[in-house]
């Protein structure tokens, strides 16, 4: 049968990416309490396409992740884009693996365990250059407002809000450790159970840590700016305002090679 995709195309018009977006796929990823956790992760890939070309083989990345079914993670995204490279006769290839990540958590007064779902990102591109890997992670938050504490005779308002922190590293660093970081970093942290004394403890703590969603940003880049893994990093935190029909917003990025 011909081959349309390899086929000329005349305008001279090379891509940057294409490729396929939004395939569903089982993965295992490495887990710190339990060894592996297993997920379902949503998964973009693409690669570029030179200008000589008509079309990419879209099925040759479903091939691809097919041939990694069993072992699709962290560790072999190198392997995998090299797959997509050579099996596309590309000279770059991406990846971005997006997919829901559970910590079993324990109030801090009743000491009842449920478990919260994080949303972690990998992103993976490959070319003349070498790899790039960042790793995101979303982290839900409490934050209590300081200038309401201090201009309200009773109470204070607080917010459900979000702290998301993109990394490149060096060496391995485990999400946990970037999710402790960031919880460490708010009014307080996030909890699927809480029993009434444990509302009691989370509403007091936060009352008694104040934090804008500017302070949210300079703790954990601080925090992050320690670790040695880490060579670089962006930090942005939302708050989900509750008094206002708006977010609150703030961003960091440094990177700590220059």
């Amino acid at each position: 049968m011909e081959d349309v995709q390899n086929q000329t195309d005349h305008r001279n018009i090379p891509i940057d990416k294409v490729g396929v977006k939004d395939i569903r796929h089982p993965i295992t990823v490495l887990d710190r309490a339990n060894g592996v956790q297993k997920t379902v992760a949503s998964i973009n890939m693409y690669v570029n396409l030179p200008h000589h070309y008509k079309g990419t083989h879209m099925s040759r990345f479903i091939e691809v992740l097919s041939d990694y079914s069993d072992n699709i993670n962290l560790r072999n995204l190198k392997d995998i884009l090299e797959a997509m490279k050579k099996r596309l006769n590309a000279h770059s290839a991406h990846i971005e693996v997006d997919f829901p990540y559970f910590i079993k958590k324990t109030a801090p007064v009743s000491g009842a365990r449920s478990l919260l779902e994080y949303n972690i990102a990998y992103r993976g591109s490959i070319n003349g250059s070498g790899l790039d890997l960042v790793v995101e992670v979303k982290v839900p938050v409490t934050t209590l407002c300081p200038c309401s504490q201090m201009i309200s005779d009773q109470g204070a308002h607080n917010q459900r809000g979000v702290v998301n922190v993109a990394v490149r590293f060096k060496e391995f660093i485990w999400i946990e450790d970037i999710i402790r970081l960031v919880e460490e970093s708010a009014s307080c942290e996030v909890f699927s159970l809480l029993k009434r004394q444990d509302e009691k403890y989370v509403t007091e703590k936060a009352y008694g840590n104040p934090m804008f969603v500017e302070d949210v940003v300079r703790e954990v880049s601080g925090k992050l700016d320690k670790v040695p893994e880490i060579i670089w990093f962006t930090v942005e935190s939302e708050n989900f305002e509750s008094i206002h029909n708006h977010s609150a917003y703030a961003y960091v990025e440094k990177d700590k090679r220059k």
